[in-house]
């Protein structure tokens, strides 16, 4: 006779194991998830304010409100219309683009150099660079002026990039030479056995595999050169050259005396979109090209 044998039930056991280790967790960790959530949003609180005052009409951008009563997109049409917000856009992505670029093919090849050559020194060349970085701009701010007006830069691009080329550099290599340190010599000695020259080498097997370093030292580059204030304002005098910082700085209202709240809010906004975006678009790349060399072995 055959047997019968009951339908296999859902292991409910097992969910509810699960579901109560969660709970457990949470219950254990609270404080740890509460200090994580209050961080997130003190960070995130700032960018969600200038979103909803750039939405704002301007009696109502003094009011404490958290949602605007009557969203409108006059503060954005008014960014593009009246301030030549444009021109501040153009002038940022060359000014931001053109340093990194620089700061990259320079810092490569310096990188991986002090991450290749052994030479006596080594380490108070890198402490070197490593104060270089720390060092404030404003500290600077006077000389380079004073350096742009006798060699006739001021308003120009060169005025910035080189300047910023100088802060940015020092990162960048100390930022790939952790990165070229920790690859194996043997993947460099395999395509030089295959008939590789050391430039081929460096090209085709070496820049590919540090490709999450020099994202993440781009990115970084990229976000200093777009978001510095202090040298551009004092090198810069018409809108052709202003970046979108300084360009933000002299929005003017209606009358001389109106500060225009609300469309500086939207210009922040739209100034901060292209960072957000390619934060997101690399993350993966930014956290592994940060934690090289966090790990050894």
């Amino acid at each position: 006779m055959a047997t019968v044998t009951a339908p296999a039930r859902a292991p409910v056991g097992q969910a509810e194991g699960t579901g109560a280790r969660a709970m457990r967790y949470i219950r254990g960790n609270g404080l740890l998830i509460l200090g994580i959530a209050f961080i997130v949003l003190y960070c995130l609180f700032p960018f969600y304010w200038m979103i909803v005052s750039s939405l704002k009409v301007e009696p109502e951008i003094f009011q404490t409100g958290l949602i605007p009563r009557s969203p409108t997109m006059e503060n954005y049409r008014a960014v593009f219309t009246q301030q030549h917000f444009h021109l501040a856009l153009r002038n940022s992505l060359i000014v931001a683009g053109t340093t990194t670029v620089i700061a990259l093919a320079v810092g490569c090849f310096a990188a991986y150099a002090l991450a290749r050559l052994r030479f006596r020194g080594k380490f108070l060349v890198l402490g070197a660079i490593l104060s270089i970085a720390m060092f404030p701009p404003i500290a600077l701010l006077t000389p380079i002026f004073e350096l742009a007006t006798r060699l006739g830069w001021i308003d120009t691009y060169q005025a910035m990039i080189i300047p910023y080329i100088s802060f940015t550099l020092p990162l960048t290599v100390w930022i790939l030479t952790s990165f070229f340190a920790e690859m194996p010599w043997e993947l460099e000695q395999a395509a030089k056995v295959d008939g590789a020259t050391p430039g081929q080498a460096f090209r085709k097997v070496i820049i590919p595999l540090a490709a999450p370093g020099v994202f993440t030292t781009a990115i970084l580059a990229f976000i200093y050169a777009w978001n510095e204030y202090m040298i551009a304002l004092a090198v810069t005098q018409t809108i052709d050259r202003k970046p979108v910082t300084v360009a933000i700085a002299t929005f003017t209202g209606s009358s001389q005396f109106q500060q225009p709240f609300g469309t500086i809010m939207a210009a922040g906004v739209l100034v901060t979109i292209p960072l957000v975006i390619m934060v997101l678009l690399f993350q993966r790349r930014i956290v592994a090209g940060l934690t090289a060399g966090g790990v050894k072995g």
